[in-house]
């Protein structure tokens, strides 16, 4: 006596859908008991392609992102950098650096600066 459940879905005459795929394809006499050998280098073949081909697709698709990411935070820093660039030539005009340095105690000088002039003949007659 054999405990077997008969589904009809699932034998070659039934109506199931891999019923009907299995008579549409007419693999029964290719595919018995086992993967014949001669189609196995070819399995093979095409299943190290498609892991390939999947793992490439990740690897683009994550260099993608992080290419994203990166001109995003380089916009940012550009940003930052012309904000700081413009506080600085700000913060370093004659008239600011006057004002800062008011509250330390330091002045303006309103003699303007002289040029000091060494003739050449004085000056090698002092080093000999």
């Amino acid at each position: 006596m054999e405990n077997r459940v008969r589904n009809s879905k699932s034998e070659p005459g039934g109506k199931g859908p891999f019923a009907v795929l299995s008579r549409w394809l007419k693999l029964e006499g290719v595919l018995d008991d086992t993967l014949p050998a001669r189609f196995t280098p070819y399995a093979l073949f095409i299943t190290v392609m498609g892991i390939i081909y999947i793992g490439n697709r990740h690897f683009s698709d994550r260099t993608i992102r992080k290419i994203d990411n990166m001109e995003a935070e380089v916009e940012d820093l550009r940003a930052d950098f012309t904000t700081l660039k413009s506080e600085y030539m700000f913060a370093s005009k004659q008239s600011e650096v006057a004002r800062k340095v008011k509250k330390v105690g330091l002045q303006e000088t309103r003699i303007p600066p002289y040029k000091i002039v060494v003739k050449e003949d004085e000056y090698k007659r002092r080093i000999d």
